[in-house]
């Protein structure tokens, strides 16, 4: 069925930042590119203004060039930035979405996909396996780090371009649900790691709730002993004893206080809090898990032993003192 240009324009504006405009044309690399980088992040949908023309004529049969079997695209400038620009957003995805997949595995591939995806677009493509191995043989140079996106992404464009060719002619194009249910595929597996970690904060928030009301209403009880003890109408103590250790103490407080907040815990909080929170947190920042943040994960690794001991050590020295 001939293309319209009116209607080629019509979704451009009414859904030109997801593709739209593409699928109805038959350029799904182009769709999919632009799904998942909003429309070029949105500088690319307002290029497509001028292009319809030219996309619509070619999709209806008309201006198709002669003969090009044997002969190699021409160097595209434009094409090279965004290779590299949509490798390295590939990457930094997959480090954001992807913390528990090993860092030389996850972060080459997505650097190889992206730099792929936009050697796709049109009618030109690139040898993927080619590609690919660049990333991961580049990655290994920089040991998986999450600045290595960059010259990962810069070394598979190289290799892109240096191995770029021509589409093959007469290729049947599958039907319209068939490409719908791909991109719909390829577009879910660029997001579900991003909705998992989106859904385990709103999860954490969650179930952090019940403990801040409870803490919200026990507010006026803590506030009177406070004052009661600051007024000195709470025992346990004699005068000689607080004039003592009156700093000691108040140095103590500010420790375990710090030390709470570490652990994420409310001040005051039971030792099996202390116990359960100090095993939960370790878990998610020991550096052999962080390996793309390891001085992160260290400091934060430090604190948490820091404040455990703070707040385990008396409390399991009471009993015998």
């Amino acid at each position: 069925m001939a293309k319209r240009l009116l209607v080629a324009y019509g979704l451009w504006a009414l859904g030109g930042p997801l593709g739209l405009h593409h699928v109805y044309l038959g350029r799904d690399s182009h769709a999919l590119l632009w799904m998942l980088t909003l429309g070029g992040f949105g500088a690319g949908w307002l290029w497509d203004f001028w292009h319809l023309p030219g996309w619509v004529a070619t999709a209806n049969g008309a201006s198709m060039p002669g003969d090009r079997a044997g002969t190699v695209p021409a160097l595209s400038p434009l094409r090279l930035a965004g290779q590299v620009t949509v490798g390295t957003y590939f990457g930094l995805v997959a480090a954001l979405g992807l913390p528990w997949v090993p860092a030389l595995l996850a972060q080459p591939l997505a650097v190889g996909l992206g730099v792929q995806l936009v050697s796709s677009v049109g009618d030109q493509t690139a040898e993927a396996p080619s590609v690919l191995a660049t990333a991961f043989l580049a990655s290994l140079l920089f040991q998986g780090r999450v600045l290595a996106v960059l010259p990962v992404s810069l070394a598979a464009s190289v290799a892109a371009q240096r191995h770029r060719r021509y589409k093959p002619r007469g290729t049947p194009r599958p039907r319209l649900a068939a490409r719908l249910y791909h991109l719909g595929l390829a577009c879910l597996a660029f997001a579900a790691p991003l909705a998992c970690r989106g859904a385990a904060g709103v999860l954490g928030t969650l179930l952090a709730l019940p403990r801040a009301t409870t803490e919200f209403l026990l507010l006026p009880f803590r506030a009177g002993r406070l004052l009661a003890e600051t007024l000195g109408f709470s025992g346990g103590s004699s005068p000689a004893q607080e004039r003592g250790t009156g700093f000691e103490a108040s140095g103590w407080s500010q420790r375990q206080r710090r030390a709470y907040e570490v652990l994420g815990l409310p001040t005051g909080s039971p030792a099996e809090d202390v116990h359960r929170s100090y095993r939960e947190l370790v878990k998610v920042w020991h550096p052999d898990h962080n390996r793309h943040r390891a001085k992160e994960a260290e400091r934060r690794f430090i604190e948490l032993q820091e404040a455990y001991e703070e707040l385990a050590g008396p409390r399991r020295a009471a009993p015998g003192g």
